[in-house]
C-alpha cells in the first residue's frame, strides 16, 4: 500500500483551463485527464490525501460519480472550493480541515493551505499544501502537492521529496 497525495483538481471548473492552462481542449478532456492519471498512478489499496479543491461546479451526482471512478481509499482535507456537495458525496473515508499523520516515519501536517510555520516543524515535520498552483515560491520544509506543480496525477513521498532536486513538468 503506497499513500498519494494532490490537490486542486477542480473537477468541473472551467477556470481551471484558463487560470492554469492546463493542456486539454475542454472541461470533459480536463476531468477525464485528470482521472485516467489518478487511476494509473493508484492502486485500489492505496491511500489519496486530496488537499482540497477537489471539484467545483458540477451536481452532487456527477462529483460523486467523479469520485467512484478514482482508485484507491480517499481522504479530502478541504479547501475553499469544497462546497456542500463535495463535503456530503459518499466515498471519502475522512473529511478535514487538518490533519497530522506519519508517512515512511515522516510527520507531514496536511492543510489546504501553506503555514508559515507548523507542528513539529524542527522535528522534521513536512507541511503539504494545495492551494497556490504551485506560484508560491518554495519554503524548507513545505511542499505544493497540487496537479499543477506536480503533474496530473497524485504523487508519493518520494516523489514529492525528489520534486525539490529537479522541477516536475507541469503536463
Amino acid at each position: 500500500m503506497t499513500v498519494f497525495f494532490t490537490a486542486d483538481t477542480h473537477f468541473g471548473d472551467p477556470r481551471a483551463l484558463r487560470f492554469d492552462h492546463r493542456p486539454f481542449p475542454d472541461l470533459d478532456a480536463h476531468d477525464e485527464g485528470l482521472i485516467a492519471a489518478w487511476n494509473a498512478a493508484v492502486g485500489p489499496g492505496d491511500t489519496v490525501w486530496h488537499l482540497g479543491d477537489f471539484a467545483l461546479g458540477p451536481p452532487p451526482e456527477r462529483i460523486a460519480a467523479i469520485l467512484a471512478r478514482l482508485a484507491g481509499v480517499k481522504h479530502l482535507i478541504v479547501g475553499n472550493n469544497d462546497g456542500p456537495a463535495t463535503l456530503a458525496v459518499p466515498g471519502w473515508a475522512s473529511v478535514a480541515a487538518y490533519a497530522e499523520i506519519v508517512v515512511e516515519e515522516r510527520p507531514l501536517v496536511l492543510c489546504h493551505y501553506a503555514f508559515r510555520t507548523w507542528n513539529g516543524i524542527g522535528r522534521g515535520a513536512l507541511n503539504l499544501h494545495g492551494h497556490s498552483h504551485g506560484k508560491l515560491g518554495p519554503m524548507p520544509k513545505q511542499y505544493d502537492v497540487g496537479v499543477d506543480p506536480m503533474g496530473f496525477a497524485p504523487v508519493d513521498l518520494p516523489t514529492i521529496l525528489a520534486s525539490r532536486r529537479r522541477r516536475a513538468p507541469r503536463g
